[in-house]
C-alpha cells in the first residue's frame, strides 16, 4: 500500500521527537513510562516472500524499542509496532499480521532444534475511526500445537479534545487533531462563526504549546515540529478549503516555521532567549546526532566546538 501524506508526518515525528511517543504508548497499552526511558528506532523496511518466490517491500510506519534502567538487557526491552491508518479497507489486520510476523521473524532465536519468535506488542492509531471501527482488533493463530491469539488495539484520534490531549501529553497526536472537523469542512468553509470557533481551537493549542515550552515540557525544537506538522497536515486535509487552511496557519503563528537547528538557533537570538543559549545548542546538537548526521555538520549547524559534539557522540 502507498504512503499517505500522514504517514510521512507520523514517521517524521517519530524521527524528530521520538520522546513523544511514550505517552502514546501508555495510553494505547495502559504502561506507565515515566519518559525517562530510551527509545531505540528499528529497521522498518521489511521484504514479504510472496507465493511465486519473489520478494516485496513493506515500509512500517513505527518499529521501536523502549528500554527501562541505564544497563539495559532483555528483560528491560519492550518492542512496539504502531501503524497510522487514515483510510479504511478492510485489510489492516492483515497488514499487521504480515508486519508483526516479519519483524518477530527479524528478531528470531534459532537454535539447531528450535526457533524461538517475539512479537512486538502492535497498535493502530485511526485517523478516520467509524461507528463500526473497532476498539481492538484480534489475531487468532491456529497451529498444530495449538491456538494462539492477541489483540492489535486501535486509538481514534478523533474521540480526542484538545484539552485532553495536553491534559494527558499526547502531543503526537496534535498535527492530526484537524480530522476532528474533517466532516464539517463544507459547513465551516461557509459560516464564519464555526470558523471563528475553529481558529480558536487552535489558538488554544498554540498557547498551550507554547506554555509546554516555557515549563520545560517540550524543548523549543519539539513545538516548533510539532508546529511544522500540523500545517504539513492541514495544507493537504484542508487543500479545497481556503478559509479554513488559512484561518488555522494564522492561528498558529502565521508563518510557516522551519524547525531545523539552524533556524531555530536563529529564532531563539532573534526572540533574546540569549540565556541558556548553549544549552539549546547542546540539545540541538544531541537530536541531530540521534538521527545520524555526522559530527562535522553538527558542529557547523550549531556552531558548538568539533570536540563539544565530539564528547555529545561519545555519550549516545
Amino acid at each position: 500500500m502507498s504512503s499517505t501524506p500522514y504517514d510521512d508526518v507520523f514517521r517524521t515525528l517519530l524521527t524528530d521527537c521520538t520522546e513523544l511517543m511514550i505517552p502514546v504508548v501508555n495510553e494505547i497499552f495502559h504502561t506507565d513510562y515515566t519518559g525517562n526511558e530510551k527509545i531505540r528506532l528499528l529497521q522498518n523496511e521489511h521484504f514479504i516472500q510472496m507465493p511465486d518466490g519473489s520478494k516485496q517491500e513493506r515500509i512500517t510506519d513505527s518499529s521501536f524499542e523502549i528500554m527501562s534502567g541505564n544497563t539495559c538487557n532483555i528483560k528491560c526491552k519492550k518492542r512496539y509496532h504502531i501503524e497510522c491508518q487514515s483510510f479504511e479497507d478492510g485489510s489492516m489486520v492483515v497488514r499487521m499480521f504480515e508486519y508483526d510476523t516479519q519483524i518477530a521473524l527479524e528478531n528470531r532465536e534459532l537454535t539447531p532444534d528450535t526457533l524461538t519468535v517475539s512479537f512486538p506488542d502492535s497498535a493502530i492509531i485511526s485517523l478516520r475511526h467509524t461507528l463500526h471501527t473497532p476498539d481492538k482488533m484480534n489475531i487468532n493463530i491456529l497451529t498444530p500445537g495449538g491456538n494462539v491469539s492477541y489483540n492489535v488495539p486501535v486509538l481514534k484520534v478523533r474521540q480526542y479534545s484538545a484539552s485532553e490531549l495536553f491534559e494527558k501529553h499526547l502531543f503526537f497526536l496534535i498535527p492530526f487533531h484537524i480530522f476532528v472537523y474533517e466532516k464539517d469542512f463544507n459547513e465551516i468553509e461557509q459560516n464564519d462563526e464555526k470558523l471563528k470557533k475553529l481558529k480558536a481551537e487552535y489558538a488554544y493549542i498554540t498557547k498551550h504549546l507554547n506554555e509546554a515550552s516555557h515549563a520545560g515540557i517540550l524543548s523549543e525544537y519539539t513545538k516548533a515540529a510539532i508546529l511544522e506538522m500540523s500545517r504539513k497536515v492541514v495544507k493537504h486535509l484542508a487543500a479545497k478549503y481556503k478559509k479554513i487552511e488559512k484561518g488555522v496557519n494564522l492561528n498558529m503563528g502565521g508563518k510557516v516555521l522551519n524547525y531545523r537547528a539552524k533556524d531555530i538557533l536563529n529564532r531563539g537570538r532573534a526572540e533574546g532567549f540569549i540565556e541558556g543559549e548553549e544549552q539549546t545548542k547542546i540539545q540541538i546538537a544531541t537530536k541531530l546526532l540521534t538521527c545520524g548526521n555526522d559530527i562535522k555538520s553538527v558542529a557547523d549547524i550549531t556552531e558548538l566546538p568539533e570536540e563539544t559534539v565530539s564528547k555529545l557522540a561519545e555519550k549516545i
